[in-house]
């Protein structure tokens, strides 16, 4: 049985002190949480020495960053390493977002740098993979998708493949006014599992792969309705403790 994920990403967003209060609403609310559901919070680096003090030694919720370097250490101002994240109780790293691709011109090339790194420090990333909008009106949504796992996931060896999460951001439902449905979703879960099992074989129907197109509490349960969608990876709503809880409790 597959793993169940929600994992929030706060993006660049709340004070340290404005965190805080959120990681502590979010642990007093983890009763809401049903067994086996994993909770991951992606929050700011400025945040995840506090965070991880408030967490402790609690498996959930399980702390992560939202990147990383693509070098071990050296002259490269501003940026953090994984060995950094791990050194501070991080778990988890997401890599490859739309956003890191769109702004910071994020290559697959890069990005499978940084999975080997984050690998190598025992830190399990959430790779994101999706298309923008004129690729999916031009039908070309499955060959994007496609050469994002090909020449990113696709070149690791089985037993780091394992430790991989995969996210489907349907970048042209995010802002667009365009609403991805629960059946495009499936289709594109059931897709990316497919292609993987092409290189990684029975590997794939082990592989957590979430939903990162604005999921909320009022579509979640739909969401994860479906045979192929194990979670969610949540920007918005995982600022706002109780819609983050919410959406976890819509695996019950």
């Amino acid at each position: 049985m597959r793993e169940k994920i929600v994992a929030g990403n706060w993006k660049m967003n709340t004070t340290i002190g404005e965190g805080k209060k959120l990681i502590e609403d979010i642990l007093s609310g983890m009763d809401r949480v049903p067994a086996g559901v994993t909770l991951i919070t992606a929050t700011p680096f400025t945040h995840l020495c506090p965070a991880a003090h408030l967490i402790g030694d609690r498996r959930n919720p399980a702390l992560a960053a939202q990147n990383c370097a693509n070098r071990e250490s050296g002259a490269f101002t501003g940026e953090v390493s994984a060995s950094m994240l791990a050194s501070v109780s991080c778990r988890y790293v997401i890599l490859g977002h739309s956003e890191r691709r769109e702004y910071y011109g994020e290559t697959n090339e890069i990005l499978l740098e940084k999975i080997k790194l984050a690998l190598a420090h025992s830190l399990r990333p959430i790779f994101c993979v999706g298309e923008v909008l004129q690729e999916r009106e031009t039908n070309m949504h499955f060959q994007v998708v496609s050469s994002q796992l090909r020449e990113v996931l696709c070149q690791l060896d089985p037993e780091d493949f394992k430790k991989v999460i995969v996210a489907y951001e349907p970048v042209w439902a995010i802002g667009t006014g365009k609403t991805a449905t629960s059946e495009q979703a499936q289709e594109m879960h059931a897709f990316i599992r497919a292609f993987l099992a092409g290189t990684f074989g029975e590997l794939a129907q082990s592989t957590p792969i979430l939903y990162g197109g604005s999921c909320k509490p009022s579509n979640a349960a739909e969401l994860f309705s479906r045979p192929d969608v194990d979670g969610g990876l949540i920007g918005g709503a995982s600022l706002k403790a109780d819609d983050f809880l919410a959406i976890a409790g819509s695996f019950a």
